[in-house]
């Protein structure tokens, strides 16, 4: 057994275990000539255990790749009351900017405001001065004695200077075909905060690139469509051109150019509403509490006129509540689902509007008594569902061409 050991100690290593059992460590440079490793066992190492310093010879001038890579646009950033501009937007439009144009009536005056007289425009980015409701142009410490009529004489010359000669049947129809829905997408909403005053901005970027814009109307808005036509052809000097329920087509004019658009300041935040007095008081005018209790529990109980559905066309609402005044002195109408600013603000334009008293708001509720010496409004002008633009003089004007044409074939025919 002794002589079997000693011949295994005295046998040699064969060449291949002599590498692994080496007690020398192995080169770092594993895939050189000299290397046992890349004559046995054709072993490369990777190319990350040999760190190689950059070659800044071929990146001094960039390749073709580089340059015709199109370069990546900025991210948006929206404007911030932190930054201070150089001096203060100077703006000429002649009325006084509102957050609101058709939610807001400044014939009522508040009885306080909810935060101070900060410009929702920020600091110093406008000249003109925050009063709580809008920023008049005219500065109230100079004094606005006529100043109404000399505003609104302005805003007329500046809506005939853009609109020009009136557009013809054929190229009105030409125009409201291009801007329908199924042909053109692009349209703006307006809802429940009505003709805000950022809006203006918009609808001048929108007609950039196009000679009218859709607007679709929904919402509270819609109860006084009237009051929308007119607010939108005044503050934009444009002119609607169509009309359907609550979708609108307004035309920016013959002479509109988009490099002397008017500079509309943006407003960075909504300012608070200021404080109105109370819409339904204690005891109804004329009546005692008693009575006042009588008529509310008597309203929640009579059958509901119509039902609002939210962000809905209230265009019809005023004639129909008018209508329903000849036969019932209380109306209820039922909103549920909406806020309860939204219904609010509804029971404010049908007292102003019918005319009728607010009784109560309970329950999502808007209930209305027409009042005891109660006579029909006469006159008045509401919108009907679609409103016809065509002029009726061009079409005169097409027949009186077409008859004359016939009678000079007839007098040629006679010769």
């Amino acid at each position: 057994m002794a002589t079997y050991l000693s011949r295994l100690i005295r046998r040699k290593t064969p060449p291949e275990i002599a590498i692994f059992s080496s007690p020398r460590p192995l080169s770092t440079d594993a895939a050189s000539s000299s290397s046992k490793l890349h004559s046995v066992y054709n072993f490369i190492s990777p190319p990350s255990l040999h760190p190689q310093p950059p070659d800044n010879s071929t990146n001094s001038q960039p390749g073709p790749e580089s340059r015709t890579r199109k370069r990546s646009k900025p991210p948006y950033r929206p404007p911030s009351s932190l930054d201070q501009p150089e001096r203060a937007i100077k703006c000429d439009l002649p009325f006084d900017f509102q957050f609101s144009y058709t939610e807001s009536n400044t014939k009522v005056r508040p009885i306080g405001l909810r935060e101070p007289k900060y410009s929702p425009f920020g600091p110093g980015r406008v000249d003109r001065v925050w009063t709580g409701v809008c920023a008049p142009a005219v500065d109230p410490k100079v004094g606005s004695a006529g100043v109404d009529g000399e505003l609104e004489e302005k805003r007329r010359e500046m809506r005939e200077m853009v609109q020009g000669e009136p557009l013809t049947n054929a190229e009105r129809k030409a125009i409201v075909e291009r801007f329908q829905r199924p042909k053109a997408k692009m349209q703006i909403n307006l809802g429940r905060d009505g003709l805000t005053h950022n809006m203006l901005d918009v609808i001048h970027n929108h007609w950039k690139h196009a000679e009218a814009v859709r607007i679709k109307c929904m919402g509270v808005p819609t109860v006084d469509m009237k009051n929308v036509c007119a607010q939108l052809e005044d503050k934009t000097f444009g002119k609607i051109i169509h009309r359907h329920g609550g979708q609108l087509i307004l035309y920016r004019g013959r002479h509109y150019k988009p490099s002397k658009r008017p500079v509309v300041p943006i407003m960075l935040w909504k300012p608070q509403e200021p404080v109105y007095p109370r819409l339904i008081k204690t005891t109804i005018e004329g009546l005692s509490i008693e009575e006042t209790k009588e008529i509310r529990k008597r309203g929640l109980s009579v059958p509901a006129l119509t039902r609002l559905a939210k962000n809905g066309y209230y265009g019809s609402l005023v004639p129909m509540v008018r209508d329903a005044f000849l036969s019932d002195e209380l109306l209820r109408i039922d909103c549920k689902g909406l806020p309860r600013s939204d219904y609010k603000k509804i029971g404010c334009k049908l007292k102003d509007l019918v005319p009728c008293i607010l009784v109560t708001f309970e329950k999502e509720q808007i209930v209305i008594w027409r009042g005891r010496n109660y006579k029909p409004a006469e006159g008045g002008y509401f919108l009907t569902e679609r409103e016809s633009f065509d002029n009726p003089n061009d079409n005169a004007s097409d027949e009186a061409g077409f008859d004359s044409g016939n009678s000079d074939d007839e007098s040629s025919t006679q010769t």
